[in-house]
């Protein structure tokens, strides 16, 4: 049976992403890109390959990232000797926020002997094309090479690895003060020569060092500044570095609940996350790769295309054709099924994204004006759309696949679309009788969500207009200042949301959801709670989901609240930045009541 998803750490070199175990084994590899065709798949079937490196005897373990990286050790301690195992993604030349941009698409693995004598496994099996493809290594100067199917892999380091059964295996002995090394490095290609050796000791320093350099240039000093840190390298190992675009996780298929069928593709970027992430890099002091994401996401998104609505979703170079496609050779995690590569949601239409993109504006309006014209008639256009379209139903935030409704989150969403073209209106060079239109829509948004978005029987505002049913996405109309945290119909609706949807501050997604508690909920609960003045509730609603966090800090979508094991797609982008803006608005009550 598979690890439980919180038994992994994620490796990254802002390219793509790797998922390495407790245990030592490399279970998830996509490379070149975060949607790539995987190299080792062992998260979503037992045969789809792995690389380990463990004690062949019992062991305990304990796990860190190193100060400011994401570069991982592990310490195995056996009876005989301890051992410690660092991993990492080559980030290749470049400091500060240039690093990633020309990484080489490696794996290193460097294993030392710490204490005494401690019997190791080293087991590489590779399984190309999401398991589709057994390699062979062969011999060539510097290492060996794969061969077979669509993609090379060169393997490089120290002797002791040789070809086995479409992989390479050794049983060795280490021992105090010695170290092997070793390097697999992807090119795409079945005549790529594999590039040259890696010297792995050395692309470690680098890593180490570009890692450090990147993170001293993004120093967050509030609230929770430990996990803000944290989650902020998180963020940083997420971005494809060639465009700034952010995936919402570096994985597919990790199902929302074991088992079941909701297992969906998240390693593209969506234009949903946009406000939320925006702010959030903002906040953990990264304001380069929040100008960067904003400029990758104007350019996608306003490209030219015969689509009537934005497209809500792209690829991390602005594709759009994410075509969904199930591969049923694969078992998938813990045999939930099926597993699916692509992403149908790219069809769907959401209004809510019009607020992600203007609110992402305001939040950058210092740094980016002047405008280009482009950018300017892109961010017009989605103000007329909002002031066009809020009347009409959605597939709403979270991508329902039953039909379009009118959901309370999108229509709110379309008000702060509204509301930020008023206010942005001279930088994106709207005229006043535009304006004047835009201001009447947003007061026709505005007492329409009040009206028949609020359910007396209920005692809250509700998911969709004139339902009966919870819906924690309505938190965000007192994050985007739709209304104050602290108006008596919002502060029944905060009360509401903790007491009917949250459980030991694990908060689900609506009324009846049979998923475990949805991380950012949780975070937007708190979030809320802050800035409404109920400070204690907050930092315990912040608790209980920290305390969550795997061991080396990272979080997945969900929270099973029975068990309480991170389930879902992981790392989950979303995650992180819901941690990182309610750590701020935490921060923020605090000061508010210094002060007073």
């Amino acid at each position: 049976m598979a690890s439980a998803i919180g038994d992994y750490a994620l490796l990254g070199d802002c390219r793509s992403a790797a998922l390495v175990g407790r245990d030592g084994s490399i279970d998830w590899w996509c490379a070149p890109r975060f949607d790539s065709r995987s190299a080792f798949a062992r998260l979503l079937d037992p045969g789809a390959g792995h690389w380990s490196i463990r004690p062949s005897e019992s062991y305990a373990v304990e796990r860190v990232y190193l100060e400011d990286t994401m570069v991982l050790q592990s310490t195995f301690s056996t009876t005989g000797g301890v051992v410690r195992l660092t991993d990492a993604m080559v980030l290749g030349p470049g400091r500060g926020h240039e690093i990633g941009l020309r990484a080489p698409h490696a794996l290193i693995r460097r294993v030392e002997g710490l204490v005494g004598r401690v019997p190791l496994e080293i087991d590489l099996q590779p399984r190309l094309e999401y398991g589709l493809v057994v390699p062979k290594f062969l011999p060539v100067p510097g290492g060996h090479r794969s061969t077979g199917g669509p993609d090379t892999l060169l393997l490089s380091g120290d002797s002791e690895l040789e070809p086995c059964d479409g992989g390479a295996k050794a049983t060795v002995t280490l021992a105090s003060g010695r170290s092997l090394a070793f390097a697999l490095q992807h090119e795409q290609g079945m005549s790529a020569d594999g590039g040259e050796a890696i010297d792995v000791r050395a692309a470690l320093e680098d890593t180490i060092s570009a890692w450090r350099s990147w993170a001293a240039n993004h120093a967050y000093d509030g609230a929770h500044a430990e996990h803000v840190r944290r989650s902020a390298l998180v963020l940083q190992a997420l971005t494809y570095q060639p465009t700034g675009a952010v995936v919402a996780a570096p994985t597919t298929s990790l199902p929302e609940i074991v088992g079941g069928a909701w297992n969906w593709d998240y390693r593209y970027a969506w234009l949903r996350d946009a406000s939320l992430t925006l702010k959030a890099l903002w906040v953990a002091a990264c304001p380069d790769e929040a100008t960067r994401y904003f400029d990758w996401m104007a350019a996608a998104a306003s490209s030219g295309s015969e689509r009537a609505d934005v497209q809500i979703m792209f690829g991390v170079e602005g594709e759009r054709d994410l075509t969904e496609r199930q591969l049923p050779h694969l078992a998938g995690y813990r045999d939930s099924q099926p597993v699916r590569v692509g992403n149908d949601a790219w069809r769907q239409r959401q209004l809510d994204v019009y607020g992600e993109v203007l609110e992402a504006a305001w939040t950058l309006r210092a740094r980016l004006a002047p405008l280009s014209d482009g950018t300017a008639a892109f961010l017009r256009a989605l103000v007329d759309a909002a002031a066009s379209t809020w009347r009409e139903t959605d597939a709403g935030i979270w991508e329902g696949r039953e039909g379009e409704r009118h959901y309370l989150s999108s229509k709110v969403m379309c008000w702060v679309a509204l509301d930020r073209g008023v206010r942005l209106a001279e930088l994106i060079g709207a005229d006043e009788e535009v304006v004047e239109r835009w201001a009447r829509e947003r007061t026709a948004v505005h007492e329409t969500v009040l009206r028949d978005g609020w359910s007396e029987e209920v005692g809250a505002y509700t998911g969709a207009l004139r339902s009966d049913n919870l819906d924690a996405s309505v938190l965000l109309m007192a994050i985007t200042g739709f209304l104050p945290a602290d108006d008596p119909r919002m502060r029944r609706t905060i009360d509401t949301i903790e007491r009917e949807l949250a459980q030991d501050g694990h908060v689900r997604r609506w009324t009846g959801a049979v998923e475990g508690g949805f991380v950012i909920c949780s975070f937007w609960l708190a979030n809320a709670l802050a800035m409404a003045g109920e400070l204690e509730r907050a930092e315990k609603i912040f608790a209980a989901v920290i305390a969550r966090m795997n061991d080396v800090g990272l979080l997945a979508e969900e929270i099973d609240p029975s068990s309480g094991d991170l389930i879902g797609n992981f790392p989950q982008a979303f995650s992180h930045v819901g941690l990182i803006n309610a750590a701020w608005s935490i921060h923020q009550a605090r000061q508010r009541q210094e002060r007073r």
